[in-house]
């Protein structure tokens, strides 16, 4: 018991309604990164299906956000919300989640890199970042409702 608390000690913790603001901005910031990569790749594209690819990746988006990325986020915040009122700051995401990002970076890396045309790519990547940054605003919006009612 006495070692728990030392160790309890160095543990960084904070407020744990500020975990819902910690994962918001990661979710909107690799949001806004993934959209600035599918920028990046479709300014040098010159072929005529622009507003297809462009169409194709928002489409997506919503989809992702509706069907995945929503469902997962209200997790998450149900697991932020139950934990007390410090919690350590690497808790706003279980740990479960810490692999699935690590996966899903791999995967980013092993895609950004291959010799798949970068026009097909940035529709994948809009459709997560553009899912990601939607689904960010319910931690925010959280944290707002949480705040209010105190």
């Amino acid at each position: 018991m006495k070692t728990i608390k030392k160790i309890n000690r160095f543990t960084p913790s904070i407020n744990s309604s500020f975990l819902l603001i910690l994962a918001g901005l990661l979710w909107l910031s690799v949001g806004i990164m993934l959209c600035n990569f599918a920028y990046h790749w479709l300014l040098n594209y010159e072929g005529k299906n622009m507003i297809f690819i462009l169409i194709s990746g928002f489409i997506l988006a919503i989809l992702f956000t509706l069907f995945k990325f929503k469902k997962f986020a209200l997790k998450n915040i149900e697991r932020i919300k139950a934990k007390g009122v410090k919690s350590c700051f690497f808790s706003f995401m279980s740990w479960q989640t810490y692999i699935m990002v690590i996966v899903m970076m791999s995967m980013g890396i092993i895609l950004r890199h291959s010799s798949m045309p970068k026009e097909y790519l940035s529709v994948l990547y809009i459709g997560i970042g553009g899912a990601l940054f939607l689904s960010s605003f319910m931690y925010f919006n959280n944290y707002y409702h949480l705040k209010i009612k105190k």
